[in-house]
């Protein structure tokens, strides 16, 4: 069993979830085995940027970009994503991902866009 470890963007994505969808983001990515994280899953994909060595697990709507920290124990989650998002588009063909893009998941951002056609 690994330890978790949250950043700020996946935290304050997760507080924002009903508490039976954090349940099962927490329990989907607790859970994790190391037999899981070697290819033994079809919800675990890796993805290589900047020489780290990313895992995207798919739970219901939701990706999350995490990575094994050195001491092999914990799970640092960087990312929470909603699936069909720019950002998770954006994070998955390895382009460019700025805090920037994690803000167009934001209901304020498309209504920002929505206000320029008027």
């Amino acid at each position: 069993m690994y330890q978790i470890t949250f950043s700020d963007q996946s935290m304050g994505v997760l507080n924002r979830l009903d508490k039976a969808s954090q349940l099962e983001v927490i329990e989907a990515f607790g859970s994790l085995t190391p037999s899981e994280l070697e290819g033994g899953s079809s919800a675990i994909g890796r993805i290589h940027r900047g020489g780290k060595v990313f895992y995207r697990l798919r739970q219901g709507d939701y990706r999350i970009y995490f990575e094994i920290m050195p001491d092999g124990k914990t799970l640092h989650a960087h990312y929470l994503l909603h699936q069909h998002t720019i950002a998770d588009f954006v994070f998955r063909l390895k382009l460019p991902f700025t805090e920037e893009t994690a803000l167009e998941q934001q209901d304020n951002f498309w209504k920002y866009l929505d206000s320029l056609k008027k």
